[in-house]
């Protein structure tokens, strides 16, 4: 065992994140945290990464246990080279080595020597190297994506046992997801993430926490299993409940009798009433489900744009957009797809008409009225209130033509009371974004423009604005790292395939990919492996002799257990199979509890021992003993 939440609470104010929580985390485990905007996810992992004390309870860390955090902020703000920032994760002997680097002097390399930080200058190599970063660069200069890697090589140089992650993919593109999941999934240590990426949750997940209200359930099961669970288990709490509420209502209606009837009660009955009152009021009602809804406005013209033959540089740069032609028509739903930097942003604004193109034509259609949604949350003031962001002054906003108080509008995106009157500054990421949403949705609007709309949302939140968008008349331009969300909103993708080419593809990412389409590098990418092959530190290996490595032959007793692994793979293939069929039937959680949570330990033990033995077959088959 890694770490045992023991009896954990939490309290933030009057809210409740954390109430008497118990849960472990085994080596191996890959462990999804969800729960709803503001009830408190990051603030456990911060719990558990041990940046905050419980308020009772106790965590129980395993001797020796090395923690490292992704962080949900990008450092973008930090002026290090690459690898000062991430040897920076080793504590101040990784500062040392990084000084001493860039300026040898006796002192430094005293203190290192003292703390026998020589052995760990090939720990950092490694990461840097695996990672893909020159360490020359500087963390500012990177675009979003290589930060979060720098950011990741910070936490890998510890060589943790237990990888905490908060919202990994906000602020990668595409491609730097993909390549952040296939990552994670080689990953030989414990994972606890929060992401609303439903595709990496789907993937990555083998057990899911579901904090709610307070309360931490433990599903031992895949990420869409536990949604399917998830619904189960609130059905029968809602069922409960009402009959509690049946009882609760029949009693206060006897406790209301005549006072003949007072006179002879019984004072058992009375106590047990007043136990059940105790009851409700600590109850703590499930957050109701957002009501967003889209004005339309005046419906657009039927053409929004045409482009023909459109072609856009910024001066001195490479043109980002070649010879694209397209038509944007009322009511269409289409999404860009490509890497950071290579020209999304600009193509709306060509869209739109704030852009003028360097060659080629551009005809706009007529009574356009756009929305925009900043990634960055620009439009919100962070010193204001919620209430004061969306009512500008106003007791009431029209919306869809009718007029409605403030508070009862803002109510519909689950800001009532405190919450409404609390400063943006304090809200969690995603009551952020729902503020913007909300803000967004109080005007007409025919044409939405929404820049990565989807990052921290709680996912039921995010089904909610799929939905709304599927229903959405006018027409959407989506920029979105979401690979689900693009597949079930848009009708169609514009994808930035490298040297300006724009290519329009009919569906969704999924849709993209089957008919054969791929991004290029990045040139950023292109630039660091340039720039790393020209440093060619002292510390790495000659360029003579990098050389491939032939394969090693491997011993008798090594061929031996290469020879076995096949058999013993498809022997727990079976076992797993079968396992996993007995937990997928409808009958499986009306058991026992205790033999419900054997059987699901056994199936993880299983899946466990199975891709151990995937990975000692493949070091085996490469040669490496």
């Amino acid at each position: 065992m890694l770490l045992q939440l023991d009896g954990v609470s939490l309290r933030y104010g009057t809210q409740v994140l954390a109430d008497d929580v118990c849960a472990k985390i085994e080596r191996g485990d890959r462990i999804c945290l969800v729960g709803r905007n503001g009830e408190g996810k990051s603030s456990l992992l911060r719990l558990i990464a041990g940046q905050i004390d419980v308020d009772g309870g106790e965590v129980v860390r395993a001797s020796g246990l090395v923690l490292a955090t992704l962080e949900q902020e990008l450092p973008s703000d930090c002026t290090d080279s690459v690898y000062r920032f991430v040897a920076g994760g080793l504590g101040d002997v990784g500062l040392w080595l990084a000084d001493y680097r860039a300026e040898p002097c006796a002192e430094l390399q005293s203190q290192i020597e003292s703390a026998h930080g020589w052995d760990l200058l090939p720990r950092i190599d490694s990461v840097l190297d695996r990672l893909g970063l020159n360490g020359e660069d500087s963390v500012a200069d990177l675009s979003g994506g290589w930060q979060r890697r720098a950011a990741l090589a910070r936490a890998l140089v510890t060589e943790p046992d237990l990888l905490i992650l908060d919202e990994p993919t906000n602020h990668l593109d595409i491609a730097a997801v993909e390549w952040l999941e296939n990552f994670l999934a080689s990953y030989r240590g414990a994972l606890l993430f929060v992401s609303h990426d439903r595709a990496l949750a789907q993937r990555l997940a083998r057990t899911v926490w579901d904090l709610d209200r307070g309360h931490l359930r433990v599903f031992q099961c895949s990420f869409d299993r536990y949604q399917q669970e998830k619904e189960r288990v609130l059905e029968e709490e809602a069922r409960h409940e009402a009959l509690f509420d049946k009882k609760l209502a029949q009693e206060e209606a006897w406790i209301r009798q005549g006072i003949k009837a007072r006179r002879t009660r019984n004072e058992g009955r009375v106590r047990a009433l007043q136990a059940l009152r105790s009851q409700r009021e600590a109850r703590r009602s499930r957050q109701g489900i957002a009501r967003m809804a889209l004005d339309a406005g005046e419906m657009s013209g039927k053409l929004v744009a045409e482009l023909e033959d459109v072609s856009f540089a910024y001066p001195g740069e490479a043109p980002l957009i070649r010879n694209l032609s397209f038509t944007l028509l009322r009511g269409d739903k289409v999404g860009l797809i490509g890497p950071n930097g290579v020209g999304k942003s600009t193509l709306i604004r060509l869209l739109l008409g704030e852009l003028q193109p360097d060659a080629g034509q551009i005809r706009l259609g007529t009574k356009q009225q756009v929305a925009y949604f900043d990634q960055r949350r620009d439009r919100l003031n962070p010193e204001l209130t919620v209430l004061d962001n969306i009512a500008e002054g106003r007791d009431s906003i029209t919306v869809g033509g009718k007029s409605r108080h403030v508070m009862s509008y803002l109510a519909d995106f689950l800001f009532t009371g405190v919450k409404a009157r609390t400063k943006v500054e304090a809200l969690s990421g995603g009551e952020r974004n729902r503020a913007l949403l909300a803000k967004l949705f109080s005007q007409p609007a025919n044409i939405l423009v929404l820049d990565e709309p989807t990052n921290d949302l709680d996912v039921e939140t995010l089904e909610l604005l799929e939905q709304l968008l599927l229903d959405f008349t006018g027409t959407v331009l989506l920029v979105s790292h979401d690979r689900a969300f693009l597949d079930n909103v848009v009708d169609s993708c514009l994808a930035f395939e490298g040297s300006g080419r724009v290519r329009e593809y009919v569906g969704g990412y999924g849709d993209f990919l089957r008919q054969g389409g791929s991004f290029a590098p990045l040139e950023q990418s292109k630039e660091l492996a340039e720039a790393k092959a020209d440093i060619a530190p002292e510390s790495k290996t000659a360029p003579e002799s990098r050389a491939p490595a032939q394969k090693k032959k491997l011993s008798y007793k090594l061929q031996r257990e290469l020879d076995s692994l096949p058999a013993l793979i498809e022997r727990l293939e079976g076992e797993v199979g079968e396992l996993e069929e007995q937990v997928a039937q409808p009958e499986f959680y009306q058991q026992d509890q205790a033999a419900v949570e054997a059987k699901l330990r056994l199936l993880a033990d299983k899946q466990s021992e199975l891709e151990t033995a995937f990975d000692r077959w493949s070091e085996l088959e490469s040669g490496e003993g």
